[in-house]
């Protein structure tokens, strides 16, 4: 008898224990669903919810406040979720706040994430519509990691081709084995350096004469700033001009007269005409030309005889002498 009572005690308090427990991971579960706390609900809109489910965690900056509660398919691009939040975050959520789909982990299960906009708008009460913020999921983190593989391989593959005509290229080998090379260079940089030095110091120079040019100085300076000089230019000008215009005039003149001169010799008049054509007088020219030559032949025999008279021989010693010295 004494055995049974014991084994009716055990029995009950295995049983109280088992209700204990029972209690107790109802209300964590409860807890976890907000069922045990005071809640309100807010809703945000999503065109692709990635896997998303309801009883997923709603967190506000990384804090749990909230579960899933439904989605809704609203139409062919647009769905809407519900979420079941804790009255407590009812003074900290606004309604441009914005919610995000994550990840709880690399790859853990979906979750919504409030981000506080810090606006200043107003909170968000039951029912408020939440705006979405759409971030890469990693689907297509995936697929812009499997395109650039593909354009690693595809680099890689080039690169090895062109290590591989590089090793191949007799040219360039030969231009890396140069010794003199190094030199040559070192030789054509010095070589710049010089002529920019030499470019820096004209350029100085051009700079010093613009300065003067500028400021009145030389020939250029004055041609461009003397409103003398350009006074007398203009002057020197107008004189040329007036040259120009007399010469035009002396030409015209000259033009006549030739005219004049060509009339006269073509119709046998004035002394051109007797000069060209006449030939009566170029016979008395000629006559007269050998007259004048056989009197300067007689002029000389004459001076040859004074030379040699006692008379006269002392004097043309003298300028013998006069002209040796």
């Amino acid at each position: 008898m004494a055995k049974q009572t014991f084994n009716n005690i055990k029995l009950g308090l295995f049983i109280l224990a088992g209700l204990l427990l029972l209690i107790i991971g109802l209300y964590l579960i409860g807890r976890d669903s907000n069922l045990f706390s005071r809640n309100y609900t807010l809703h945000v809109q999503f065109a692709h919810v990635q896997g998303l489910t309801p009883g997923n965690n709603v967190r506000y900056a990384g804090i749990q406040v909230g579960t899933v509660k439904k989605i809704k398919l609203v139409n062919d691009t647009l769905i809407d979720v519900s979420m079941i939040i804790e009255k407590r975050m009812q003074q900290f959520i606004r309604v441009n706040d914005l919610v995000s789909i994550s990840t709880d982990g690399l790859m853990g299960n979906k979750m919504l994430q409030i981000t506080a906009a810090k606006d200043g708008s107003a909170f968000a009460a039951d029912g408020d519509m939440l705006k979405s913020k759409t971030v890469l999921n990693v689907d297509e983190m995936l697929v812009v990691l499997n395109k650039s593989n593909q354009n690693i391989a595809v680099i890689s593959e080039e690169l090895k081709t062109a290590v591989i005509r590089l090793n191949n290229s007799e040219a360039l080998w030969n231009i890396l084995n140069n010794k003199l090379l190094p030199e040559q260079l070192l030789a054509s940089a010095a070589n710049i350096r010089s002529a920019t030095a030499k470019a820096n110091v004209l350029a100085g120079d051009l700079q010093t004469i613009i300065a003067g040019v500028k400021e009145g100085k030389g020939t250029m300076g004055q041609l461009l700033s003397d409103t003398a000089i350009a006074y007398h230019l203009t002057a020197a000008i107008d004189k040329i001009k007036t040259v120009g215009d007399h010469a035009d005039s002396l030409a015209n003149e000259l033009n006549a007269l030739t005219r004049s001169v060509k009339s006269d010799v073509n119709n046998g008049k004035g002394t051109i005409h007797a000069l060209l054509k006449d030939s009566l007088l170029v016979q008395k020219l000629n006559n007269s030309l050998q007259h004048i030559e056989k009197g300067t032949e007689g002029f000389n025999q004459n001076m040859e005889a004074l030379k040699s008279n006692f008379l006269f021989r002392g004097y043309f010693r003298k300028l013998e002498k006069k002209k040796n010295k």
